[in-house]
């Protein structure tokens, strides 16, 4: 097919649930593609001989590769192609922001629409997850232990990285299942807990072991992983789960949750369920929640599908600013979210019995750029108003847990407490990597995995030197 005739091919779309359908539950939104559909999203592909897509990819998926074999028909190609780069495709098709990295950067994206990526590396997934019984084949041991700290997306591909070489691999997740952000963080409606379990189970059939309870930096600290418990090197993945709040009047009332908190109750402990969970979220017709990232439209999304009506998202600044990917802004309007976007919450007000009754805001303008390259939102004097809810969520960011870091006072840290590392991801101790949010602060999924990648391959050479 000649690129004339590849243009005239428009951009393939997902089905995806009825918004007023799915506003009511927990199921995943989008629906995947059809075979015919995705090769005909294939042939849209220019053949670049030099594609601006590969580099824009955090895990260096052979993207043109993967493709082609879609649009021949040769799926298995096409899944082993994808799986030497990316041991956790179902996962990233549908939680990568592919249109701020590889799909930014094709060329078709400058005369029209991107060639649709992610939702061909999610056809790709999903196809080797139901036909194939085995991912990936375990190669001869090397001898050599590793140590993981943390089950999310960074550990689980390191683990897989690591795996393919041959070395042991233990998971130590602090949680009671493996997973992370994807399983706490992440709702159901987005990335189902079935497809982390698969991605999980393939890496288990590399023969990567996963512990879960265990809470280093208390069950144990990482000099007794590489001194008494016999591992060679250890990855430290365990994120920034710590939550930050804004520090205003009524944060501690009766109703106010961190979005951590919020999350974790609803995505892995089944507070969706009602009364019947064992650990129970409380439920309200009025939810405002604070952020512009994709964790405060998970947040605001899921008090949707609770019952919330109104679930109000604020933020500060415009909506040309919000970090959250645009896919799900547009979910969000589409399943009667509110947006009120260039506010800024000031206090939290309470009843009688200490529970939020309503939250105080304040009208902002946008002012010169900060640090992050955004424009300042700066308050306009006066413009206060307030929002009636009895639920107020704070998505704002997270920090590290020093939990793991103060048992190991040797590990460097910048002050925000993250640790640092080398371009190899090594820490300041020798054997001792490091990545994800630990390492960057709250950043995405594909980031961490692609630091997962790094170190995997610092810790594959310092072992082969004999470390």
């Amino acid at each position: 097919m000649k690129p004339a005739e590849r243009m005239k091919i428009p951009r393939q779309t997902m089905p995806e649930q009825e918004a007023e359908v799915r506003a009511r539950n927990f199921s995943e939104v989008n629906l995947g593609m059809a075979l015919e559909v995705a090769r005909r999203e294939a042939d849209r592909c220019l053949r670049c001989k030099d594609a601006k897509c590969v580099p824009g990819c955090p895990v260096d998926v052979d993207i043109a590769g993967f493709i082609a074999a879609i649009a021949d028909g040769d799926l298995p190609k096409a899944a082993d192609i994808m799986y030497e780069a990316n041991v956790l495709p179902g996962i990233t098709g549908r939680v990568c922001p592919q249109e701020t990295q590889c799909e930014e950067v094709c060329v078709r994206a400058k005369k029209g629409s991107a060639v649709a990526i992610g939702y061909l590396e999610r056809f790709v997934a999903d196809w080797a997850r139901e036909n194939r019984e085995q991912i990936f084949t375990p190669p001869p041991p090397t001898g050599k232990a590793v140590a993981i700290v943390g089950s999310g997306p960074a550990g689980l591909t390191c683990a897989g990285e690591l795996a393919k070489k041959g070395h042991e691999v233990t998971i130590f997740e602090a949680l009671h299942k493996p997973g992370g952000v994807l399983v706490y963080g992440i709702p159901e409606f987005r990335l189902p807990k079935e497809i982390v379990k698969s991605e999980v189970d393939a890496l288990r059939q590399m023969g990567v072991k996963i512990e879960c309870n265990v809470i280093i930096g208390l069950t144990y600290t990482v000099t007794e992983l590489l001194e008494k418990e016999g591992f060679d090197a250890v990855f430290i993945a365990n994120g920034a789960g710590l939550p930050i709040f804004q520090g205003i009047p009524g944060e501690h009332l009766k109703g106010v949750y961190s979005a951590n908190e919020y999350l974790t109750r609803v995505n892995l402990m089944g507070a969706f369920k009602g009364e019947g969970s064992d650990t129970p979220v409380i439920k309200s017709t009025q939810v405002v929640v604070v952020g512009g990232g994709n964790t405060a439209m998970d947040a605001v999304r899921t008090a949707r599908r609770l019952g919330a009506d109104p679930a109000t998202l604020v933020y500060r600044r415009s909506r040309a600013e919000m970090p959250a990917r645009i896919e799900e802004i547009k979910h969000a309007e589409e399943e009667g979210v509110v947006l009120d976007i260039l506010v800024n919450p000031v206090e939290i007000l309470g009843d009688g019995d200490g529970w939020v009754r309503g939250v105080v805001c304040q009208r902002m303008e946008l002012g010169e750029p900060d640090d992050s390259g955004r424009r300042r939102p700066v308050p306009i004097p006066g413009s206060e108003f307030e929002i009636p809810c009895q639920i107020f969520v704070e998505a704002i960011g997270t920090r590290a847990n020093p939990l793991l870091t103060q048992s190991t006072p040797e590990l460097k840290l910048n002050k925000w407490g993250n640790i640092e590392v080398d371009e190899h991801g090594m820490t300041s101790i020798p054997g001792v990597f490091a990545g994800g949010d630990i390492v960057r602060g709250g950043a995405t999924v594909i980031l961490a995995m692609g630091d997962g990648k790094v170190a995997a391959s610092g810790i594959h050479d310092y072992l082969s030197k004999g470390g």
